[in-house]
């Protein structure tokens, strides 16, 4: 099933409300829904989500999750930077991203010393006591 406007419920809606993102599919139902006073709608799928206090917490951790500090800490790592500014682990980095099956993908860059180095970095501060 396609999108479907917000007003008139027609299919194949292509344009999206700027302020709330749901989809119409004139000019004149746009005119319309904006008369609905909308919202900003809420994210659907999330990864992680802010409680009460503002901090990150995970959906689902596992005893494998990285902590949002340790994560947060890895931005400070000199280490880790210096790896990054090589364009050969940029472009290894980007491979996994874009593979179907990311897991063989990292296997795989396992191989290259240069990208065991960037990992051995990100280890070094996730692991820290």
């Amino acid at each position: 099933m396609g999108k479907v406007c917000c007003v008139c419920g027609k299919e194949e809606s292509s344009y999206k409300c700027p302020v709330c993102k749901e989809p119409y599919c004139s000019i004149d139902c746009c005119k319309s829904h904006k008369t609905k006073n909308c919202e900003l709608s809420k994210p659907q799928e999330k990864n992680a989500i802010e409680d009460v206090k503002g901090a990150v917490k995970y959906d689902f951790p596992t005893e494998d999750t990285v902590p949002i500090e340790k994560l947060r800490q890895l931005r400070d790592s000199e280490d880790l930077k210096d790896c990054l500014k090589n364009p050969h682990v940029r472009n290894i980095m980007r491979g996994i991203l874009a593979d179907k099956n990311p897991t063989k993908a990292i296997a795989s860059a396992m191989t290259e010393p240069i990208f065991v180095e960037m990992a051995d970095a990100c280890l070094k501060v996730v692991e820290s006591q």
